[in-house]
Order: structure tokens, then C-alpha cells, then sequence
């Protein structure tokens, strides 16, 4: 089983983007758990936050193999999978996710 979290920051003004995004993944909540399953995804989290005045967004992930889940994801033509990728490109600063070490995973 594979663990990540990375924080991405956000560019300036982004708060409606993000708003759109999470409405949609919530409005097709059901397309969004067939594609974590697709993805062989158990957890996925987002969270939001504000740092030195600028906006992030936290995301923690497990999965069976994150490179799978994230070729699975470029190749999807599930319809949260293209919004997705979308609000990356509308909202994401490329090239500013930071990367993170996991200390300690514990899990029942």
C-alpha cells in the first residue's frame, strides 16, 4: 500500500475554481468512488489552507500504487477524472507541489 501527501499551492484567486471543483466532485460523488476504485484508491483527502498569504491545498492519498493510480487517472475519461484535470490546469501554480516524506503510517 502506498501513502502520499503533497501541498499545491493555489494561484491567486482561485477560491471560485475551487469551490466549482469540490461542488462537482460532490455532485457526482458516485463517479468519484468508481474512480477511486478504478484507481485502487481507499483514501483520498483534500484539505485547504492558507500559508504566508497564500492559498494551498493538502492532498493525502493511499493506494494500492500511486504510479498506477495516476496513469489510470491521465487515461480516464470518467468525468470527474476530466474535471479534475481541469481545475489542475485553472488553479494549480505548476511546478510549487511540495512534496512529502512519510514519518509514520498507522492503520487498523
Amino acid at each position: 500500500m502506498d501513502v502520499i501527501a503533497g501541498l499545491i499551492e493555489l494561484k491567486p484567486n482561485s477560491d471560485e475554481e475551487v469551490k466549482d471543483w469540490k461542488a462537482f466532485i460532490e455532485d457526482h460523488r458516485e463517479q468519484a468512488l468508481e474512480s477511486l476504485r478504478a484507481k485502487g484508491v481507499s483514501v483520498e483527502s483534500w484539505f485547504s489552507l492558507t500559508l504566508g498569504g497564500k492559498d494551498y491545498l493538502l492532498c493525502y492519498m493511499r493506494a494500492d500504487s500511486i504510479e498506477k493510480s495516476q496513469q489510470v487517472m491521465a487515461d480516464s475519461d470518467n468525468p470527474v477524472d476530466a474535471r479534475h484535470r481541469q481545475f489542475k490546469e485553472n488553479a494549480w501554480v505548476w511546478g510549487s507541489h511540495v512534496k512529502t516524506e512519510l514519518l509514520l503510517d498507522l492503520a487498523t
